[in-house]
This record gives C-alpha cells, sequence and structure tokens, in this order.
C-alpha cells in the first residue's frame, strides 16, 4: 500500500500545479465567460480529467520501477525517481506560467504555434527577452522557490518501498497498470477522451481554461505525427472526392478545363494590353483592420493608407485564410486557401512544382523576386519561393549598412528603398518585374527607428498601434518614392496583410479578427470601394486581371470585375475551419459534428444546421488536402 500512497502523492502534486494554473487563468479571463451559457465551473471537471491524463502517464515510468524492478537496484532508482519528479514538476510550472503569454497573445493555450516557434530559437529568445522579461522572473522565481523546498525541504524516499517483499511489489504492477490506463483513457466510450472532451462550451475561452497545456503540446505533437493529411476524413467526416471536387467547383463557380489538375482552368482578363504591367505585392505583417480607419478601424493610425484609399480599389471586406504568415503568403502569392496541417510554405510536396504568380508570369518573361528584412529562412520562405519559381530573394544579408536593424530584421523604411532601388533598375533595363515584398516591423517586441512617426498618444513607444504606424510610414514612403519613377505607371501595387495582429475572442471561431485592410493603387486606376466580401486568392485574381494577363492557373478565388466572384470566405483557426457565405457560417472541428451560426454584429448566432453549406466547409478540407497530396495545385 505504501507504493500507491506514494504515487497518489505524487500525482496530487501534479494535479494541484495545473489545478493553480486553471485557477488563475479562471480568474484572469473570468469577463470573457460570465455570460455563458454553459455552467462555467463544471471547466474545473473537465479540467481534472485532462490533468488525470498528463499525470496518468507521467506515473507509469515509477509504476514500472517501484514494482518491477528488483531491490539489488533501490538505491539508484532512488535517485532516478527524484531527478524524474524533480524534472516533470519543473516542466510543469514552466508550461503552466508560459501558459499566461501564450494565451495573452493567442487566445489559446500552447498547441502547435508554441512548437513551430521554437523551430527559430534566435528569433524567439530576442523576442522573450525583449518583450516577456516579467514573466521569465516570475517563472524563475517560482522554479528556484519550488527546487529549494523540493530538495531542501522535502526529504522523500523511494528506498524503504523496496523493503517490501518483491513478489507482493509485482502483484501490484498489473493493478496500477489497469488504473493508469483508466487514467489515461478518462472514458469508457468506444473511443479514448482527447483534447475534444475539454470543448463542452461554445465559448471558445472557457474551453481553453478547460485545457491542460502539456495535454494540448502533446496532442499536437501527437496529430502531426501520427494524423497524416491522408487520414483527413477521419478527422473531419467522410464524402468521396468526386463529391467534394463538384461541391467546391460549384461553390467557386470553376468550371474544370483540366481533368487531372481540378482547380486548373483559364482565366481571360477584363483589361487586355498589349504591354503587361509590372506586378509588387506589398505584404503587410499583422495589419489588422482595427488600425485603418478606411476599412473602419481607429483613426490616427494609418494615414498614409487612409489617404492612398482614395486613390484606388479599396477591400472593406477582406478576409484572411487563416492565422499565420505562412498561411497569408500561400493565399496572396498562390491563391490557395489553407489546407490542413502545416501550411504549405513550410511542407515538403509544395517546395517545388506549386504554384505561385512567379511560376504563372515566367512564361511572359517575368523576373520574380522576393524582398525581406529578415532572414528568409524564418518559416522556410527561401527554400518555398526559390522552389517555386522566384528567380531572387533579397533578405537581411543583403542590405548594405541598413538605417536600423531590429530583432525581426531591417526596417520597412530599409526593405521599401531597397526594392525602389530594385524596380528602378529592372525598369530602365526594359525588364518585366513581379515582387512580393514582406514586412517586419509589426511583430514582437515592435523595433522600428526613432523620429520617423509622431507616437500614438498614450501608447508605448514598443506598442502594437506604434508598429502599424511606422509600417503605414513605410507604406507612405514606398508609394511617393515609386510615383517619382518611370516603372510607377507600368506596375500594379497590391498592399495588404497576411492576417490580423491577434486573432482573439470568445466565439468558437472569431470571423471579425480574420478582417483585413487590402488595397490595389495603379496609375491612372479608377478608384472605388469594394464592399462585397473578398478573399486574399480573390486579390490575387483581381491583380492578374488588372495587369492585363491571361493565365491557365487554379487560384481559388476570382478577380472582382468577373461575374463569377463569389460572396464568401474560407478561415482556418488552429485545427477549425469556417466556411462563411454571407452571413451564414458553418464551422467543422475534427472529430466533432459541423455547426451553423449566423454572422451578426460581429459574433456568431447559432443557428439550425445549414447541411449544405456544412458540406460544402467538408468539401473544402477535402480538396484542399487532395490537390496538396497529389500534387496537382499547378
Amino acid at each position: 500500500m505504501n507504493i500507491i500512497f506514494k504515487l497518489l502523492k505524487y500525482y496530487f502534486l501534479l494535479i494541484a500545479i495545473f489545478f493553480i494554473g486553471r485557477l488563475l487563468l479562471f480568474i484572469s479571463y473570468f469577463n470573457h465567460f460570465i455570460d455563458s451559457d454553459s455552467n462555467i465551473y463544471l471547466s474545473f471537471l473537465y479540467g481534472l480529467k485532462m490533468d488525470t491524463i498528463v499525470a496518468s502517464i507521467i506515473l507509469i515510468i515509477p509504476t514500472f520501477m517501484l514494482t518491477v524492478m528488483p531491490r539489488y537496484f533501490s538505491n539508484i532508482i532512488d535517485k532516478l525517481l527524484k531527478i524524474y519528479f524533480l524534472v516533470f514538476s519543473i516542466f510543469a510550472i514552466f508550461i503552466e506560467v508560459a501558459t499566461f503569454p501564450f494565451m495573452a497573445q493567442y487566445d489559446s493555450r500552447p498547441n502547435y504555434l508554441f512548437i513551430e516557434y521554437l523551430e527559430y530559437p534566435k528569433e524567439v529568445s530576442s523576442m522573450i527577452f525583449a518583450d516577456f522579461k516579467i514573466e521569465l522572473l516570475i517563472a524563475f522565481t517560482i522554479i528556484l522557490t519550488f527546487c529549494f523546498l523540493y530538495l531542501k525541504k522535502y526529504k522523500d524516499s523511494f528506498v524503504e518501498l523496496f523493503e517490501i517483499n518483491y513478489f507482493k511489489r509485482i502483484l501490484l504492477f498489473l493493478p496500477l497498470l489497469i488504473v493508469l490506463f483508466i487514467g489515461i483513457r478518462s472514458s469508457f466510450g468506444h473511443r479514448p477522451a482527447n483534447i475534444s472532451d475539454a470543448m463542452y462550451s461554445s465559448n471558445r475561452i472557457l474551453n481553453e481554461v478547460s485545457k491542460n497545456s502539456i495535454y494540448s503540446i502533446g496532442y499536437a505533437l501527437y496529430s502531426s505525427f501520427k494524423h497524416s493529411n491522408k487520414d483527413i476524413q477521419k478527422r473531419y467526416g467522410n464524402m468521396s472526392i468526386d463529391e467534394a471536387i463538384t461541391r467546391v467547383e460549384k461553390r467557386l463557380k470553376i468550371e474544370q478545363g483540366d481533368a487531372k489538375y481540378v482547380l486548373k482552368r483559364k482565366e481571360p482578363t477584363h483589361f487586355s494590353k498589349e504591354k503587361k504591367k509590372n506586378i509588387v505585392i506589398f505584404i503587410q505583417e499583422s495589419m489588422g483592420y482595427q488600425f485603418v480607419k478606411a476599412v473602419g478601424g481607429e483613426d490616427g493610425i494609418t494615414p498614409n493608407f487612409n489617404s492612398l484609399a482614395n486613390e484606388g480599389i479599396l477591400f472593406k471586406q477582406l478576409y484572411s485564410n487563416g492565422t499565420r504568415s505562412v498561411r497569408g503568403i500561400a493565399g496572396l502569392t498562390s491563391g490557395i486557401f489553407s489546407i490542413p496541417g502545416k501550411g504549405v510554405v513550410k511542407r515538403n510536396k509544395a517546395q517545388n512544382g506549386f504554384s505561385t504568380i512567379a511560376s504563372l508570369l515566367k512564361p511572359y518573361g517575368y523576373h520574380s523576386s522576393f524582398i525581406y528584412g529578415g532572414e528568409s529562412r524564418f518559416d522556410n520562405m527561401k527554400s518555398w519561393f526559390l522552389g517555386n519559381g522566384f528567380d531572387e530573394i533579397i533578405d537581411q544579408e543583403k542590405f548594405a549598412n541598413p538605417q536600423f536593424v531590429g530583432t525581426w530584421g531591417v526596417s520597412d523604411g530599409d526593405v521599401v528603398k531597397k526594392a525602389n532601388e530594385e524596380y528602378k533598375k529592372l525598369y530602365k533595363d526594359n525588364q518585366k518585374f513581379v515582387s512580393v515584398i514582406f514586412s517586419t516591423s509589426n511583430h514582437t517586441p515592435f523595433d522600428f527607428p526613432d523620429g520617423k512617426i509622431e507616437l500614438v498618444k498614450g501608447e508605448a513607444k514598443k506598442s502594437v498601434k506604434n508598429a502599424v504606424k511606422y509600417a503605414d510610414y513605410a507604406i507612405g514612403e514606398f508609394i511617393k518614392s515609386a510615383k517619382k519613377e518611370d516603372y510607377y505607371k507600368d506596375t500594379i501595387f497590391l498592399i495588404a496583410a497576411d492576417h490580423n495582429v491577434r486573432v482573439y475572442g470568445e466565439d468558437i471561431v472569431p470571423v471579425d479578427m480574420f478582417q483585413i485592410p487590402g488595397l490595389i493603387l495603379a496609375d491612372g486606376i479608377k478608384p472605388q470601394t469594394y464592399e462585397k466580401l473578398a478573399t486574399q486568392p480573390d486579390l490575387l485574381a483581381t491583380v492578374l486581371d488588372l495587369a492585363g494577363i491571361e493565365t491557365q492557373n487554379s487560384i481559388m478565388g476570382h478577380s472582382i470585375f468577373s461575374d463569377k466572384k463569389q460572396n464568401l470566405n474560407l478561415m482556418q483557426f488552429n485545427d477549425r475551419y469556417a466556411l462563411r457565405v454571407d452571413d451564414k457560417v458553418a464551422v467543422l472541428r475534427p472529430n466533432t459534428k459541423p455547426l451553423s451560426f449566423l454572422y451578426k454584429n460581429k459574433h456568431l448566432v447559432k443557428t439550425s444546421n445549414d447541411t449544405e453549406l456544412e458540406k460544402d466547409l467538408l468539401a473544402f478540407i477535402i480538396v484542399l488536402n487532395h490537390v496538396y497530396e497529389n500534387r496537382l495545385f499547378k
């Protein structure tokens, strides 16, 4: 029995750590779910299930050592288990503390994003030391205090457990293993419990409080290795590929012209020109609509964008593909929605032969470039762009004597200056060009040079609003410089964000936080405001149309000048998808039934199931996975 009590003691230690973390989260985010229809206190009960799964997994090795290993190894096991429980306790404390800044940034417990950022230690460490000093201090203080108490005050020993008769100990192994198995499974149903069991409410924040951070990270790792995208229908639902393709083609009004490449068709231009236009796509890092007055946001943050909005085509209801840069990059340069799993920019089967604006325009003699102030290896951008038709990468190492260098690279001011110089040289050589510029300033810790903007009143210098204002300054400087050059009259400029600065909210999918600004500028263009829904693929199709270029492409959108243009958005939020058509929204999560909503006053209102819309959403997920897995996005 002493073995059972010993294991229970460490079970309750782990549960206590998880409970304290959940309680503090519950208090911190109480206002986000106080009006929820669900019993908010059940989050502790569902949370206990998640915590028990994690604690049971951790206790497997100690159970084996204490019941099966001979007495001869008692001293070694005593030391090993002391270190084992100390390490796991420290890890649990660290993850619980790290949950708070992660929640503040993403309104989510640590998940696959937490893992992905660890691939870039240089950038992440700089960001952490610049932005999260207090959180780091708290974490280390708690951990050091725990270590002191554990090592100096808590004189625990496992040696005496080996005084128990070996036969009695080994008889305990199977019963204890069964108990731990039940704890890990946490369900007597057909399927074991998983992270979906924590999602008992329609309030997303309440569901996040119910989760366990270690389980959330582990589940993200497990999903990435266990669930290949060939198993996508096991997660989201079953549908034949033929039905899925038919539904997507109908919803997007795509007339199939290629039996193999199911999205590929001929797209005519409505602006036929003898001399094709150059194209510049200026992607703005994390510029949400809420900062841009021209599309319904706050005044005084983006004066240059607001002014330029009167000179071009302004998109007032533009929504991003997802919440990560790789999703926006794919949408704006390839015209594809977000595929399940990692974005195509980072996926093996999309590293070559994947359609981009560069590969589409290469037959027309266009020189293509990607210009970025940071290290282009980040998010695998360099490999993806070069592998898919881009001729040149200009990143941080190619900037000679930049005026300012921050955590994420040279400033946007340096980037646009370099871009303008490159375009002047190309135009002088009679070389048509397509170029993608990606800004860096609006990213924590929000580094930008002094003296370029008047800081937003009441905001710290290193804040989102001031970073956005500096990014807007760079936009203004770029267009002002371009207008002085000959290439301006022969170039189409697209300015759009990759995603909003931070996608958050109580809704199961916070649709309003996918809204971003978009603007197309060109010499002689007729100013107008496009009020209907638009996607990032729609922007790419519109730019190609305005440039007078007819292509065979697989873009999952249409020019706003085409009668095929549809009033829809497809949004990916973590592992869930939302398809919006007008103000109807279908939402699909893994291993759960689809839901339908009406989008009213920037919130989702539950309504009866729209079966056809839900099936169309599933069709999009299946087709996106199909074209990626079979290399059909050409």
